[in-house]
């Protein structure tokens, strides 16, 4: 007679391979850089409980508890501290090592999660994100459109373009291109029919402010002799999109400033004027950043140099 079989051992009794302990501590540090399991699982585009049962596995792998959690908060214990440190330069040097292995000629693969400003990503960047793409066959981006992004590590972000200085220290920052800024206004707008000829006379009409940048003053400088005026405005209309200023600027609801690859068909149709050509807002520098590592996989790296090459040409109407 023959026996049943024996019930399967349960999962965390198994044995764990070396591939399957890259995964937990992989997991591991996910999660602490998540901030929490729910953010990790989404990131790692699994399920909550399998993320938990991998930090179970690893706690009872080392015999000590890595994470104290609570309903509001997650803490580190003092054996999660030096763990995460640990793990995290573990991670940095198996992917360098699987690099090195394979050579740089190895096709880069994986996916890149980049974060790129609403104008910006939308319009001037989708063509060379095309191009890089089509150029990488194996790799996958995913197009995160935000105007700012305060935790690349927590947020599982590889890098971002930023338009606007870059304070953070904690980040690597290449400086691509200026955007140059132009006064544009409908036609309309202007009484006389002519555009204004003189800075001065641009206080004189209604205005729009875009708030990341200008508010209630403008300032703008002379290409020639760099000289410097400015001007208080009670705007309209205030917005924090570029989109919006430029729609109500075509509706002839006041003067704006914008970046000028934004303005360039408008003016090229005649739904909105160039004032004062001489001068300018000042320029906006457009950055490249990513956090500070050890090592940088090669995916990263041929973005970088992608966006490099890219970005005088994705300017437009460069200066």
């Amino acid at each position: 007679m023959n026996k049943p079989p024996s019930p399967a051992a349960p999962a965390d009794t198994l044995p764990i391979g070396s591939g399957d302990r890259l995964a937990l501590m992989q997991t591991f540090v996910r999660i602490v850089e998540a901030g929490s399991l729910s953010r990790a699982a989404a990131q790692m585009q699994t399920t909550q409980p399998t993320i938990s049962r991998r930090l179970l596995a690893l706690e009872r792998l080392l015999g000590v508890r890595l994470l104290q959690r609570s309903t509001r908060a997650m803490h580190l214990t003092p054996d999660g501290e030096r763990c995460y440190e640990r793990a995290k330069l573990l991670m940095e040097d198996w992917e360098a090592l699987t690099a090195d292995a394979h050579g740089e000629q190895q096709a880069p693969r994986g996916q890149l999660r980049v974060v790129v400003p609403h104008a910006f990503g939308q319009e001037q960047l989708v063509r060379p994100l095309t191009r890089f793409l089509q150029a990488h066959p194996d790799i996958q981006v995913e197009w995160l459109l935000r105007d700012d992004v305060h935790n690349f590590i927590g947020a599982g972000i590889d890098c971002a373009i930023q338009v606007g200085e870059v304070r953070d220290p904690s980040v690597v920052a290449i400086r691509l291109m200026d955007v140059p800024r132009i006064v544009i206004a409908a036609p309309a707008l202007l009484e006389s029919g002519e555009p204004p000829a003189t800075v001065d006379a641009l206080a004189n009409l209604p205005w729009l402010a875009l708030r990341t940048y200008y508010r209630d003053e403008v300032s703008l400088t002379h290409q020639q002799t760099q000289q410097t005026r400015r001007f208080a405005i009670r705007p309209r209309l205030s917005t924090d999109n570029l989109y919006v200023l430029r729609n109500a600027a075509v509706l002839g609801l006041g003067a704006g400033i914008v970046s000028a690859w934004m303005a360039a068909d408008d003016l090229a149709a005649g739904r909105l004027v160039h004032l004062v050509p001489q001068w300018q807002a000042p320029a906006l520098p457009v950055y490249l950043v990513y956090p500070h590592a050890r090592f940088y996989p090669l995916r990263l790296r041929r973005f970088i140099d992608a966006m490099r090459a890219a970005m005088p040409v994705a300017g437009g109407v460069a200066p």
